[in-house]
């Protein structure tokens, strides 16, 4: 279908919280306006988790091009930082093209990235990082964070005690530019101030959405995502890298060790999936005040808001 609009400076952007539908919304829109899609979720970044990250299918991507969808080993370090660079190739790529760029997915920093804009922090080099990750390993997250804290108390408030990647990276920044991590976000701009950001949320009620993260999570076992699972315990990766964080991973590897049984594993990533919902719901609450906030049960005239919106 031709394009309705002049798509040349505008970039959709479609968030929500896991098992809301964006990924299927991102793909109807992109078939309407001549779109391709971008993905904005730190997990499905990742090549070897395709079931267990819900990343689109193949025949999803044969539909609309997609771009940053399993593109890294689960063993490489990927920060806000990476993704931003590659997004404004990305989109640079797409509208010499003649085509709308629509980024799609739950990771809010992303977002917050491109609407926002991130801190200028210098590079650290690799021997400096590693030095502060075998530190990470050698203590312990606990210990680890204390440190932080005595360090940088800018953390505490921004950063919990259970957040492995944001700590080690606090961290570092800290003891190489001597400076708060914090302390380089302030006065950031966005890289896409010449740009129109058509900016939507998926505000989905919560007994919708906890039917669909049952949904998903059983999805997810027909599919056999534990054999995601032996694959990335073969890897023996660092336990402070992202990947790690995935929900399920250590569900999964309870149960292959056999501490818990299969409908308790399911429960627990249920549980956890809704917990990370609720995060991502309150996120949005806090820094999306602008944006849309969009949902529909009928797909189809969801579609047709955010298609008059941007039109």
């Amino acid at each position: 279908m031709t394009n309705k609009f002049n798509s040349l400076k505008k970039i959709i952007l479609i968030a929500g919280p896991t098992s809301s539908g964006k990924s299927n919304l991102g793909i109807r829109i992109a078939k309407k306006i001549n779109g391709e899609i971008i993905n904005a979720d730190s997990m499905q970044i990742y090549k070897e988790f395709l079931i267990l990250s819900s990343r689109p299918s193949l025949k999803d991507e044969k539909k609309i091009k997609h771009h940053l969808y399993g593109i890294l080993s689960v063993n490489k370090y990927f920060s806000v930082g990476n993704w931003l660079v590659l997004v404004k190739k990305k989109v640079n790529e797409i509208i010499k093209r003649k085509k709308t760029p629509i980024i799609v997915g739950g990771t809010g920093l992303y977002f917050k990235a491109v609407t926002k804009g991130i801190g200028k922090i210098p590079e650290i080099n690799l021997k400096f990082r590693k030095k502060i990750r075998d530190l990470h390993s050698k203590i312990g997250q606990k210990e680890f964070y204390k440190k932080l804290i005595l360090i940088d108390p800018k953390s505490k408030k921004n950063i919990s005690p259970e957040d492995t990647q944001r700590s080690i990276r606090a961290y570092e920044v800290k003891l190489f530019t001597k400076k708060s991590l914090y302390d380089w976000f302030l006065n950031t701009q966005s890289d896409f101030l010449d740009y129109d950001l058509k900016k939507f949320y998926i505000d989905i009620p919560r007994d919708i959405l906890l039917k669909k993260i049952e949904k998903r999570t059983n999805l997810m076992f027909k599919n056999n995502c534990m054999d995601e699972v032996k694959k990335f315990l073969r890897l023996k990766i660092d336990k402070s890298l992202t990947s790690n964080k995935l929900i399920g991973v250590k569900e999964i590897i309870n149960y292959l060790d056999g501490l818990s049984n299969l409908k308790h594993t399911k429960e627990l990533i249920n549980i956890r999936t809704r917990q990370y919902a609720k995060r991502q719901n309150t996120w949005s609450r806090g820094h999306m005040k602008l944006w849309n906030m969009v949902y529909s049960k009928n797909t189809t005239n969801l579609l047709n808001k955010i298609l008059k919106e941007i039109s």
